[in-house]
């Protein structure tokens, strides 16, 4: 394998008058397609696989792919493609103003990226530019999404279905399924930040009483959750940083885990295929790639986001019963052995390869 690679940490060491060719580059990046053609007559690979080309590398970067006969595969790690800010998230909640729009002008009045106006607006331009080029509909061989959740929002937002394929991220090495009984804590792994439902949780645990969580993670709301433990001593243990076999540990010690994201579209859940991997089961919020991720009443149970008087009823519940959540877990494990393994993967991504580089050669023969 080899890798080319760029990062907007190279805008720092550009002059003033350099940087006003920034919005140019975001839209057509001469020196990375000059680079890309040069290493392609030299390696010869048989597909490129690009993961992000904002904004260093640019969409430009498919075309002189293509044009050197080399498939072109791209993995979409956020909705870039359909929103500026690649977070289909506003004011603390789900927003799809920008989804199908071009340009995408919602974004633009409400500053969205960086919360900048002219920032914003740049991002849009490119994005408008390569939608009337249909850079994404004819310069794509294939686009790989992580769920099917992100699937059918980028077919809304204009993609075409035939070229987007879901292959999830894994989890290696495999830590192994817990053996015995559940454990008698709830856990929370995440960041302490709003928008992944630390203030719902908080508020659910307030009403479940003498049950242990356990929390690992930092960020703003970090005070939020020290001052919560202060008032309810015993109720809450805050965990450090740990190693990867002591945070398998932690996770196959838990009854089950808590996952409670709300208000914006997650990409993918590595959480909650962690513990699936322990056969351990997730409460999750029912809402978009956690709805999809886990399966209620059988790798876990859902609850309706930001309800915090439905997820203390359904820990409850999960507490009540032990052998039940015991069999989700073992639901999970095997959710995990059929989709999430590292072998698992790679015999889909190489589907998805091969299956591009036979549509790049019938081209070639049709010319």
């Amino acid at each position: 394998m080899i890798e080319y690679r760029r990062s907007n940490k190279e805008l720092d060491a550009l002059n003033f008058w350099r940087k006003l060719a920034v919005p140019k580059r975001m839209v057509w990046a001469d020196d990375a397609v000059r680079d890309l053609r040069d290493l392609i007559r030299r390696t010869k690979p048989a597909v490129a696989h690009f993961h992000n080309t904002f904004l260093m590398i640019s969409p430009a970067a498919y075309y002189a792919c293509r044009q050197m006969g080399v498939p072109v595969v791209q993995s979409l790690h956020n909705p870039r493609l359909l929103c500026p800010s690649a977070n289909f998230y506003r004011n603390g909640s789900v927003c799809q103003d920008c989804l199908g729009k071009t340009p995408p002008w919602p974004g633009v009045v409400h500053g969205c990226y960086r919360r900048s106006r002219l920032q914003t607006a740049l991002v849009a331009g490119m994005l408008t530019t390569h939608r009337l080029l249909k850079t994404w509909q004819q310069q794509v061989d294939a686009y790989i999404v992580f769920t099917e959740f992100y699937r059918q929002q980028f077919i809304n937002g204009g993609l075409p279905a035939e070229k987007i394929f879901v292959k999830p991220h894994f989890v290696d090495p495999d830590p192994g399924k817990r053996e015995g009984s559940p454990g008698s804590y709830a856990l929370f792994l995440g960041r302490l930040d709003p928008e992944k439902g630390v203030r719902t949780l908080l508020r659910a645990w307030q009403r479940v009483g003498s049950k242990l969580l356990k929390i690992r993670g930092d960020g703003q709301l970090r005070g939020e959750v020290e001052d919560f433990m202060q008032r309810n001593p015993g109720s809450v243990e805050a965990i450090g940083r740990l190693s990867s076999e002591d945070l398998s540990r932690l996770i196959k010690g838990a009854c089950f885990l808590i996952w409670p994201s709300e208000g914006y579209y997650e990409t993918f859940g590595l959480v909650a295929i962690e513990a699936f991997a322990c056969g351990v089961p997730v409460i999750a919020s029912k809402v978009g790639v956690l709805a999809d991720i886990v399966q209620d009443g059988r790798t876990g149970l859902h609850f309706v986001a930001g309800d915090a008087g439905d997820l203390a009823g359904k820990i409850e519940w999960a507490f009540a019963h032990p052998q039940e959540m015991a069999a989700m877990g073992r639901n999970a494990r095997q959710e995990f052995e059929t989709k999430y393994t590292a072998g698992r993967n790679y015999e889909m991504l190489m589907n998805i390869y091969r299956t591009c580089i036979e549509q790049a050669a019938a081209r070639k023969t049709s010319s």
